[in-house]
């Protein structure tokens, strides 16, 4: 098939955009932190600067968004304000006070023939981040490959495409003011995918794919993409409330996990209950979760035990247990014991985050040992998988594969390592 005028022009926009960014990432990779710094500052002030171009961008967004009656939670990643924007003005100056991992020496030795032997942290080069309907993204994801070196090329979601092209605007626009390229940051603006894979066969230029997204995303980057890619993606976590649990932990647990924001990766999808606690725990807590309107799908145990709001429950299948609902929606299962629990995590779980409410040492230490997830928790909620809770400044994602990258990708993540070896004119024999 012969492409189209249309087709050849946006492979010809990707490829220029590819060769932009890696020509930038190569001035960034020697820049001294101060001026990196600078630049976020520069950021940062840009965004307050400009907030209410931003909100008024937003606002089309939003009002799409409505037309194509997205979802509540959906909504809520999508919309600005004021807030949120000094938010994202303030994750990007936390960045400047953060240890800049570029140049740090991870081990050192000196050889038996005298060589000086370095491995140290040195930026990927270009990295690609593709999200989905989170404009906040573009600044998380734009300050932390500024501050690692990395030249950046964002591909956002169609329903937020108008408050990103203001948001890369707005970036460019400080990284010139800093005496930085304005190339290090820049946009695939387009509503289809056809532009999205010839960027994922641009390896000669692009080292690094993070998808920030669910399920649909991570498997069409699985099968299109030509460049490593750090999985970011869909977060089926669970809440296993075992027969050791303090019940009240319990109901506090759960319904932070599910509630305090549903419509994020490391909000709680499914509730587990050991059947030594079901009786006391399960009336209190279908009333706590409905009341704070969580539509939940439970088995039939449940919905015994659940008294008079047993009429207001559905019947739980097999896909409400695989479903990550970014909702107020929860499926909630009885099991017979701990091992029940585990296997049922390992069946649906997307290796995101997983919590138990224990008292018992030995179910913690088990859950823990077994379970195979990025971040485990024991009388913990799983809202806190997040890199700025964890300590680490902003995140671009949660990492759910095992190379290289688990759980936030925060700055050290962003980073790569080579051998830098000193010698003195010694040769090979």
């Amino acid at each position: 098939m012969v492409p189209s005028r249309k087709e050849k022009d946006n492979s010809s926009q990707i490829t220029e955009i590819c060769q932009r960014a890696k020509a930038a990432s190569r001035q960034l990779a020697g820049l001294p932190t101060m001026d990196r710094n600078r630049a976020l500052l520069e950021m940062a002030a840009a965004l307050e600067r400009r907030k209410g171009e931003i909100i008024r961008e937003n606002r089309d967004d939003v009002k799409e968004g409505k037309a194509a009656r997205l979802s509540g939670a959906l909504m809520d990643r999508l919309m600005l304000d004021e807030d949120r924007i000094r938010e994202m003005a303030a994750g990007l100056r936390k960045l400047v006070h953060l240890p800049d991992p570029v140049g740090e020496v991870v081990e050192g030795r000196r050889l038996p023939n005298g060589l000086e032997l370095k491995k140290v942290r040195v930026p990927f080069g270009v990295v690609a981040v593709i999200y989905e309907a989170r404009p906040n993204v573009t600044t998380d994801a734009a300050g932390l490959c500024l501050k690692t070196g990395n030249a950046v090329i964002l591909r956002g979601g169609s329903a937020s495409l108008h408050s990103i092209r203001m948001l890369t605007e707005v970036v460019g626009g400080a990284l010139l003011d800093a005496g930085l390229p304005s190339d290090a940051v820049q946009l695939v603006a387009s509503r289809d995918r056809a532009p999205l894979k010839k960027l994922l066969a641009m390896k000669e230029y692009v080292d690094l794919v993070i998808p920030r997204g669910g399920e649909s995303l991570k498997q069409f980057l699985i099968k299109n993409s030509t460049i490593p890619v750090i999985y970011a993606a869909g977060g089926n976590c669970h809440v296993y409330v075992d027969a050791g649990a303090d019940l009240e932990k319990a109901a506090a647990i759960t319904v932070n996990a599910k509630v305090q924001r549903p419509g994020v990766c490391n909000a709680a999808e499914t509730l587990l209950i050991h059947k030594d606690v079901a009786a006391d725990f399960v009336p209190s807590i279908v009333q706590e979760l409905t009341i704070r309107g969580v539509k939940l799908f439970v088995t039939p145990e449940v919905k015994e035990l659940a008294g008079g709001k047993a009429k207001e429950l559905e019947d739980a299948v097999s896909e409400h247990f695989a479903t990550e609902f970014l909702d107020l929606k929860m499926a909630v299962k009885i099991v017979d014991n701990l091992d029940e629990a585990i296997d049922h995590i390992a069946a649906y779980g997307t290796g995101h985050s997983e919590a138990i409410v224990t008292e018992d040492l030995g179910a913690a230490r088990d859950f823990s040992d077994r379970v195979d997830a990025a971040c485990i928790y024991v009388n913990a909620s799983t809202r806190f998988t997040d890199g700025g809770q964890f300590g680490m400044g902003a995140e671009i994602g949660i990492s759910t594969q095992k190379l290289h990258a688990r759980g936030p990708v925060g700055l050290r993540e962003l980073t790569s390592t080579k051998y830098v070896v000193t010698g003195d004119g010694q040769v090979r024999t």
